[in-house]
């Protein structure tokens, strides 16, 4: 049971108010809190009343979680939000990650960050903003009308060159972008009235039903299947920034019905392979990516690609690449393997895979060429190059998956090279 220190109450608490703000934080923190459950939470209060703070921990916490991955953002608001100074500070530094303090710094919890976010946005609860207004603060008003150029604007711009507050925003947008696909014809036949092939013996089974009569000739189509999705992402210290925000996409894929995909397989690779699939299963992103992150001890270090791939032809491929998985290689190809290693894994990895597309933020340069050894080894074993330092340029990835034809940029790099 978690542990909470003494609720300290003021002379006039204003209960009703400051739990209705509590669930305002909650839903801006992304769990679903209409007005029901906030009326719901004051009459069980009322009910079980306000004197220890672990009951009213768990009297809202039975009111606004319904599912196991809310209970980590629930946790990090209420501590905030119900005074815990030491929380709020940590919670101050993680908004702030340009001022340090002399104190030890300490790992921010899952859905930490996204809780102070919630709650330091504009402010304090009712009693706050009530206190600024007899002061006599000046209220600022937004202006929305540059909204979407804003938003425009963001979509090009480079993860690397976003600010704290742009990079949040980003996150959001790449939560909501989706990454269909088309189905896989088989070898197998499935009964069809459109099919083109006749199905003889469906065909003589009804004539026997009707006393050896052939009214008519049943027929089959090659049935389809779903893809598998596998991504194999490179966390290294040249790619940590966009990998970030890379799994980030990839957690919302994974986590959204009706696009298509049989299964989503993920892994990152520095100086070496770290399956992290089974996180990106969680639906709280903060959750899924601070577990994943524990794992991948590689994270900001070295890069040996040639390394990795090589260990997960040999570990791996026989798994998750059967029946036409798609690959997606999030990399910027400089690696400090030896180049041969580096084609034949490619090599062996673009046999196994039904498509192989190579997502590398370099391309951002007008002036890129594949002047890198590792860039020259991978670039003849994929089937499309294309850019990964913007929300565009991953939304743009649908197309490069779906089309068979898609090149992207790598006949032009081909053609530099000299093997176009």
């Amino acid at each position: 049971m978690t542990t909470l220190p003494d609720l300290a109450l003021p002379d006039n608490p204003r209960l009703v108010a400051n739990i209705t703000h509590f669930a305002r934080a909650l839903r801006k923190a992304g769990l679903p809190i209409g007005p029901g459950r906030v009326l719901t939470a004051i009459e069980a209060v009322e009910a079980a009343g306000f004197t220890r703070k672990a009951d009213f921990y768990w009297v809202l916490h039975a009111c606004f979680v319904n599912r196991p991955e809310e209970r980590q953002v629930f946790h990090q608001v209420f501590r905030l939000f119900w005074r815990d100074p030491r929380y709020l500070e940590h919670m101050m530094a993680l908004m702030l990650p340009a001022i340090r303090g002399t104190q030890e710094e300490q790992a921010a919890a899952a859905a930490a960050k996204r809780a102070a976010e919630a709650l330091l946005d504009g402010a304090g609860g009712p009693e706050q903003k009530q206190d600024a207004a007899q002061e006599g603060e000046t209220e600022i008003e937004i202006d929305a009308t540059q909204t979407a150029s804003s938003e425009e604007r963001l979509r090009t711009l480079d993860f690397e060159q976003m600010s704290t507050d742009e990079a949040a925003a980003a996150r959001r947008m790449l939560a909501r972008l989706s990454l269909p696909v088309q189905p896989v014809p088989t070898r197998r036949l499935t009964p069809s009235n459109l099919g083109n092939r006749p199905d003889w013996r469906r065909t003589m089974r009804l004539a026997v039903r009707q006393g050896g009569e052939i009214s008519a000739i049943a027929r089959r189509r090659p049935a389809t299947r779903w893809p598998a999705l596998v991504v194999l992402c490179d966390i290294s210290g040249s790619m940590s920034q966009y990998s970030r925000m890379v799994l980030h996409f990839i957690h919302a894929v994974a986590n959204r019905q009706g696009q298509g995909w049989a299964r989503v397989h993920a892994f990152t690779f520095g100086t070496r392979l770290t399956n992290i699939t089974r996180h990106l299963r969680q639906r709280d992103v903060d959750t899924a990516l601070n577990a994943a992150g524990s794992q991948a001890q590689d994270w900001q270090g070295g890069t040996r690609i040639g390394a990795c791939l090589h260990a997960f032809n040999r570990d791996w491929s026989r798994r998750v690449l059967g029946q036409g998985a798609v690959v997606l290689l999030i990399t910027d190809g400089l690696d400090r393997d030896d180049p041969a290693l580096l084609a034949r894994a490619m090599e062996r990895l673009q046999l196994s895979a039904r498509r192989v597309v190579w997502v590398n933020p370099l391309l951002r340069w007008d002036g890129f060429a594949p002047r890198a050894q590792g860039i020259r080894a991978i670039l003849p074993h994929v089937d499309t190059l294309r850019a990964g330092h913007s929300v565009a340029s991953l939304a743009a990835l649908a197309g490069a998956i779906s089309d068979p034809q898609d090149r992207g940029e790598k006949a032009r790099l081909m053609a530099m090279m000299g093997q176009g």
